[in-house]
């Protein structure tokens, strides 16, 4: 906490030589500062760290926030995300906003400079940094890009201290660009909020004459809002394609998300587009409860269970496919936009569905139909990818015996793990099942994460080498090559050893810091050579414009140790 002494000692070491002179300005520091209020506060609670020290510093001051209840949701309930907002007040300010952002993501770190980490109880809560400045260490930066990769929040006051007055009224000194660097590295969402709060006219007049006497007036003026409360206006979330604007500098694109912060208070529009709020979570209790009224179809050997979900009408388990389906989708520059993805086809398909025992959560899903009996209940319109592509009356015969897969997910705490690969011996188990499923097809996605460049080889190398049924399908939208990227792609590639090219591209995609998407390798070495096709490539406009390739895989043809690994055969 605070000491008289110590801040002595750091700032004005040269009274040591004066004892009488010190023992004035410790006694003018002491009042200032209210270290007896302070050494009293320490005593009563010793015990007391991280949010229940920030509560109790509140609640001691009967200070509080006002917020509309409904902007909470701006606040995702899980993800990285960097939370920036401006800083009137300089003190409490900090700490309403922290406990507030805390009862949502309870793994909020706060960025904090030398002055917020001298407050020891809040240590952890916060990772030290140097203002953003350049002289930040290397260390201080990675455990923050570390906290992010971890799927952490992250609250950044960007001007690094208290907001003075101005010309255009009570606003933040110029902000520190670190916020978007570390934003821009981990490609996360920024979401800004406005805090309205205000210090004393006589903080404002001591910061236009000297502004070091002022910064000593910030403890005086953190008593003087006892018994008051601030607001918050809570803005959207500014995706990472809002703010990543090609041709502007740092320095333009910050003084646009301030811009934006600003106006959060009042009627003026945003110059950033945002994203909807997604969905909070659902109850894991009831999730629980719901997921064992489902057929079990298998469960892996680390104990995952693997279920067969029916729609029936609105539920804890399906609005909440729809909610992780959203932040998946988001996480690589897709999504519908609203808080749920769903749409009018989930509603007579069924969804394989990987089940978390220990943790209660939906790990991630797949959404599967039977083509036969959608196109004998609903029409061929019924198909998802009949809004994509337009069939022939060749596509019949696949139809008698497919089952369209499409909008698989895997929610993003569990990348890199076997999730995915779960999923197959979801569809294995369903297809050994219900084996009058000879086909798998249905739409896999090119993320807008994706160079553009990276997407066009993608489409070139898939089309030359799996698309052997062209008369099947035909695209809504097509997505079509330029005649001079097939002349450059031609003489780049090989053509005729699809082992070689495939090695060059992965080589080419690396070097753009991309890869060849999970789903177009897996439908490809599922099976023999001629047993995958690429019917059609199309692009989706209510998906955020990405490029649909409608695949189609004969489970006939599948690789022996495939058949085995998924079938059991």
């Amino acid at each position: 906490m605070i000491s008289v002494d110590k801040v002595i000692e750091a700032n004005l070491p040269q009274l040591e030589n004066s004892p009488k002179v010190k023992g004035l300005v410790k006694k003018g520091l002491g009042y200032l500062l209210h270290e007896q209020e302070f050494i009293a506060f320490a005593d009563a609670y010793p015990h007391l760290q991280g949010i229940e020290f920030v509560e109790q510093v509140l609640d001691e001051l009967d200070f509080d926030a006002r917020f509309k209840p409904k902007q909470v949701e701006h606040i995702p309930s899980e993800g990285s995300i960097v939370i920036v907002a401006n800083h009137p007040i300089g003190s409490l300010d900090a700490l309403a906003l922290i406990r507030v952002i805390a009862k949502v993501r309870p793994d909020l770190k706060v960025v904090a400079n030398r002055m917020l980490m001298s407050v020891t109880p809040m240590h952890s809560l916060l990772l030290p940094v140097d203002n953003l400045s350049g002289t930040s260490r290397r260390k201080e930066l990675a455990n923050i890009q570390l906290h992010l990769k971890q799927e952490g929040a992250l609250l950044i006051f960007p001007a690094g201290e208290v907001s003075r007055l101005s010309a255009t009224g009570i606003k933040d000194c110029k902000w520190n660009s670190g916020f978007l660097r570390i934003a821009k590295k981990a490609n996360c969402p920024i979401l800004p909020i406005f805090i309205k709060a205000k210090n004393s006219p006589l903080f404002y007049g001591t910061s236009m004459i000297y502004k070091p006497l002022a910064s000593l007036l910030l403890v005086k003026e953190m008593f003087k809002q006892r018994q008051k409360s601030l607001e918050f206006e809570i803005g959207a979330s500014i995706p990472p394609e809002s703010y990543l604007i090609e041709n502007l500098k740092d320095k333009e694109v910050v003084s646009l998300i301030r811009k934006q912060l600003y106006r959060l208070n009042s009627k003026k529009s945003l110059p950033l587009k945002t994203q909807s709020p997604i969905a909070v979570p659902e109850c894991k209790k009831e999730l629980k409860k719901a997921i064992k009224e489902c057929e079990l179809l298998g469960q892996t050997q680390d104990g995952m269970q693997i279920y067969l979900y029916n729609y029936q009408g609105s539920s804890v388990i399906f609005r909440e496919l729809g909610r992780l389906r959203e932040i998946a989708f988001r996480a690589v520059g897709e999504g519908s936009g609203k808080r749920r993805d769903i749409d009018r086809y989930d509603m007579h398909y069924q969804h394989l569905v990987l089940w978390d025992t220990e943790q209660l959560e939906l790990v991630g899903a797949y959404r599967l139909a039977s083509a036969k009996h959608v196109i004998e209940e609903h029409g061929q319109q019924g198909l998802y990818t009949d809004s994509l592509f337009s069939y022939s009356e060749q596509m019949q015969p696949y139809f008698e015996q497919g089952l369209e897969l499409g909008r698989s997910f895997v929610q993003p705490k569990y990348w890199g793990r076997k999730s995915l690969d779960y999923l197959w011996y979801g569809i294995g188990a369903f297809v050994k099942r219900y084996p009058e499923h000879r086909y798998l097809f249905g739409a896999v996605s090119l993320s807008n994460s994706l160079p553009d460049e990276a997407k066009a080889m993608l489409v070139y190398h898939y089309q030359h080498y799996f698309a052997r049924l062209t008369n099947h399908a035909q695209p809504n939208n097509e997505y079509k090559l330029s005649n001079a990227q097939l002349t450059h792609y031609q003489s780049l590639f090989h053509g005729a050893d699809i082992k070689e090219d495939f090695a060059e591209l992965k080589h080419i995609l690396a070097n753009m810091g991309a890869q060849v998407p999970t789903l177009f390798k897996q439908y490809t070495e599922i099976c023999d050579h001629d047993g995958a096709n690429f019917l059609s490539f199309s692009i989706d406009p209510d998906f955020n414009n990405c490029i649909d390739g409608l695949v189609l895989v004969d489970l006939e043809k599948l690789k022996p140790q495939k058949a085995k690994r998924y079938l059991g055969e």
